[in-house]
């Protein structure tokens, strides 16, 4: 649905984190989290929201904290 896709150039590897808002099938908003390695496995965190306001608010929150550790947007 909505995506922010993050990266931070490393000496060696690149690394990236990517903050996305869906909806799941119990009529609730998601926002899943992914960072790693690029071209590697990445981790994951899932976590619901009764609501789109609050996945937006929590979705915003992790791309922020991301940014303040060094990350910029791709592209």
């Amino acid at each position: 649905m909505i995506e922010a896709l993050l990266y931070r150039p490393g000496p060696r590897h690149q690394r990236f984190y990517r903050v996305e808002i869906t909806l799941n099938l119990f009529a609730e908003a998601s926002v899943v989290i992914e960072w790693g390695l690029a071209g590697g496995t990445p981790c994951r965190r899932v976590t619901c929201h009764s609501d789109l306001r609050a996945a937006s608010t929590a979705a915003d929150r992790y791309r922020k904290r991301a940014l303040n550790r060094g990350y910029a947007r791709a592209g």
